[in-house]
């Protein structure tokens, strides 16, 4: 077996060893292993997550034969859980894989007590009424549960779970902490040891930039009583002030200065977003709080006094041109600050947790780092209940999506979808599921859609007579291509959640694969 470093290598440059070690201990439940299911199982296999258990209680026809690749012709008769297992053990056998061969609704009925054996539940292709049960089931034992439903060239994703929090939001773009319009007095007395007007021309050309900035921003405030640029006009003039400290044209480390400059003008403080999270009534910490509020509320405080209104700082700065001693100097001046904020918030994280009478090492040094170096990151994912979205969707937002010429297919497929499920409860078949009727199931399905739109308070709002047609040709069929793609969305997620990295989606996901669109629904 090849070594796990060797063999998840690519991954991990992703999501680090944590993130893998996460995975690795992570049990996850699949409910049907059709088409959407076996693909999102399949790439978390590859991934390697700790056990998996497939919960299906069909066997394999002649039709999954022509869209799952994971059953071929010997499994026909066979139990489809026991064939997909098998299949996907030998994908990776260093995951744990078994199979319950018994239908999920009649579990989700009979057992409900047997889902909080698992870190996550993926629930694929299960109609509303077992989507409730289920996720009234899932909430109670703080389990993370994901729906994934295929329905023909139309796909849904939406996770379930009360609060999710993550601190390595990992978000593609994100201003360096740099602190240039706010400097502390070691980067402020480091900065004054540096002569920009040196005629060595050498030592010019080799000033970092983060220097420059910082004694640029400081000679624009000396000139405007103390004020910032902030119209574009003064903007302009900053670069310009810049410039004219440049000896010749070529100096990269003042073309930098100039092509940051924009980082002395970001607000001083903490962002709406942090905000946010300190404000909620969570930061205020109890026995029970978990760690990631703890360190919030532990941050909260380190904000209000050694941090000056500002988080811990973050430590790291970017390449720039510059002498290497000068670069290492200045590298140091910001790691001994990072250090010195680190220790002050490990200090505050023991004292709360002493004061509830909880073990003061519980949070370890490690998670007090990773929280402080991404403290300006943070985030709090909140998802409500599916039940509450389905009988009380956000009812403006419901409208605006219907009629926007952006989203409206988006939302005409999701009361769509929800009106098969309906319809499917009415007449014991899913429109368009068998030939011949096909009339018939288009105006049912219409008068289902507009009973639906009613009961949501979304009286002469309708859905697009194609569409309607669309959703009746599409007789409740699992098509391979979008599986795979709606699989791949869901198992994505289902990585986000475990390793808690990364920000899940908010909302519910819907595929439209006749525009080829993926959209959110905030509902």
């Amino acid at each position: 077996m090849a070594e796990p470093k060797v063999k998840y290598d690519r991954q991990l440059r992703i999501w680090g060893e944590k993130g893998q070690a996460a995975l690795e201990k992570a049990s996850i439940c699949l409910l049907n292993c059709g088409p959407t299911g076996s693909e999102t199982l399949k790439n978390l296999v590859l991934g390697g997550v700790g056990s998996i258990t497939i919960v299906d209680g069909s066997k394999v026809e002649v039709g999954d034969l022509g869209n799952n690749f994971m059953v071929d012709e010997s499994s026909v008769g066979q139990s489809k859980a026991e064939c997909v297992c098998a299949f996907l053990q030998e994908l990776n056998d260093a995951v744990k894989a078994k199979f319950i061969e018994e239908h999920p609704e009649e579990l989700i009925e009979t057992n409900p007590s047997f889902f909080s054996q698992f870190t996550l539940v993926i629930a694929t292709q299960l109609v509303e009424d077992s989507m409730v049960k289920l996720d009234r089931i899932c909430r109670e034992a703080n389990i993370i549960l994901i729906f994934a439903r295929s329905y023909g060239l139309m796909g849904l994703v939406r996770i379930s779970v009360k609060e999710h929090t993550v601190i390595e939001s990992k978000p593609d773009h994100f201003l360096d902490d740099l602190r240039l319009n706010d400097p502390w007095p070691e980067l402020r007395r480091f900065a004054e040891t540096i002569d920009l007007n040196t005629t060595d021309a050498v030592v010019h050309k080799h000033t970092p930039y983060i220097i420059i900035l910082v004694k640029m921003a400081e000679e624009w405030t000396n000139m405007h009583g103390g004020k910032f640029p902030s119209t574009r006009e003064e903007k302009k003039q900053f670069k310009d002030l810049i410039k004219s400290k440049m000896s010749t044209v070529d100096e990269e480390n003042y073309k930098e200065a100039m092509e940051a400059s924009f980082k002395v003008f970001s607000p001083v403080g903490i962002g709406p977003n942090l905000q946010k999270i300190i404000n909620d009534s969570c930061a205020e910490v109890d026995s029970n709080s978990s760690d990631f509020w703890v360190m919030v509320a532990a941050m909260k405080e380190f904000i209000a006094s050694e941090g000056g209104g500002e988080t811990p700082l973050e430590g790291s700065i970017p390449d720039m041109t510059s002498s290497t001693e000068l670069y290492v100097n200045l590298q140091k001046t910001y790691q001994a600050k990072a250090e010195a904020d680190f220790l002050a918030m490990e200090q505050r994280v023991k004292n709360l947790l002493k004061k509830f009478s909880r073990d003061p090492a519980s949070i370890s040094k490690a998670n007090i780092k990773s929280f402080c170096r991404n403290a300006r990151k943070l985030a709090v994912c909140r998802y409500r209940l599916v039940e509450d979205e389905f009988n009380s969707p956000a009812q403006p937002e419901l409208q605006k999506y219907l009629t926007d010429e952006d989203y409206g297919t988006a939302a005409g497929l999701y009361i769509l979808l929800r009106a098969a499920d309906r319809f499917a409860a009415n007449y014991n078949k899913f429109p368009g599921q068998f030939d011949g009727e096909m009339d018939e199931d288009i105006s049912r399905l219409k008068t289902t859609a507009v009973g639906l739109l009613n009961d949501l308070g979304c009286n002469g709002s309708s859905v697009s007579e194609d569409l309607i047609n669309e959703m009746c040709r599409y007789g409740a069929s699992e098509l391979h291509v979008v599986a795979a793609f709606v699989g791949g969305v869901t198992s994505q997620e289902v990585i986000k959640l475990i390793t808690r990295q990364f920000i899940p989606m908010s909302g519910t996901f819907i595929f439209n694969g006749i525009d080829h669109k993926s959209q959110l629904l905030l509902l």
